[in-house]
């Protein structure tokens, strides 16, 4: 009786039950994080990991197409996981960002946040295509992918990607993020990532925010504000270029 409850009461109650639920998986995740890898694997990245597999197992075993969300006790997720949110967290960390620290990057760091974009763009399109993709929305939003797991569902969404490509660039940008925390500490003594300045130009090279400074905080916590800083810049920088600039480009090529 106490449980049929309780279940009533969390599934009236979907959005704050989602809220709880997300809580639960971020706590469990940055646990994991310390424990099990010892920080080398920043907990987001756990996050989004586990959120793909919890998203596949919902769909897989209630047949809907909508992952947890088709489970009525974690409806609230379909809304908390919407455009509406993702956009709105896009939006509040671009306004969190201090233009005048980028401005200190000099014209070389905002440079490696232009170069940064396009490389990633370009080399996840060449996978795309590589892969039988000829249509440009779609190789667009996985190339926005490779960029950022933020920038592929928000170009997908502008020019209207179906949700498994989109869902592809969130695993190409998670991929990226995951490489660059584990790889940062091994080649930072081999490029100099030992100051803030060469950590303002990692950040805009890589763009990955999570991927950054959870490489960083694993090579020196003191570098995590300044890699993480251009690194925001990077995604604010291909959420503008991807959906436009950039997707005109591959309509000229495909």
């Amino acid at each position: 009786m106490i449980l049929e409850t309780l279940e009533n009461v969390l599934a009236s109650n979907g959005l704050i039950t989602a809220f709880m639920f997300v809580g639960a998986l971020v706590w469990l995740s940055y646990l994991i994080s310390a424990k099990l890898t010892r920080g080398q694997v920043h907990g987001s990245a756990i996050a989004i990991a586990l959120g793909l597999v919890l998203a596949w197992w919902g769909g897989f075993t209630t047949g809907g197409s909508r992952g947890l969300s088709d489970i009525p006790l974690l409806a609230g997720v379909g809304v908390l996981g919407g455009s509406m949110f993702r956009d709105f967290a896009i939006v509040a960390t671009a306004f969190g960002a201090d233009v005048r620290a980028l401005k200190g990057a000099g014209a070389v760091g905002a440079l490696s946040i232009v170069i940064g974009v396009l490389l990633s763009f370009v080399i996840g399109a060449v996978v795309a295509v590589s892969f039988g993709y000829t249509d440009p929305v779609a190789v667009t939003t996985i190339g926005a992918g490779a960029a950022t797991y933020i920038v592929g569902p928000v170009t997908g969404t502008a020019l209207g990607a179906s949700s498994e490509v989109i869902a592809l660039s969130v695993a190409a940008g998670l991929t990226k993020s995951v490489l660059v925390m584990i790889g940062t500490p091994f080649v930072a003594p081999h490029i100099g990532l030992n100051n803030a300045h060469s950590a303002l130009i990692y950040g805009g090279l890589m763009g990955t925010t999570s991927g950054v400074a959870g490489g960083l905080a694993a090579t020196d916590p003191k570098l995590v504000p300044y890699g993480a800083m251009t690194a925001t810049f990077y995604t604010g920088a291909g959420c503008l270029l991807a959906p436009s600039i950039l997707y005109f480009v591959v309509e000229l090529f495909l």
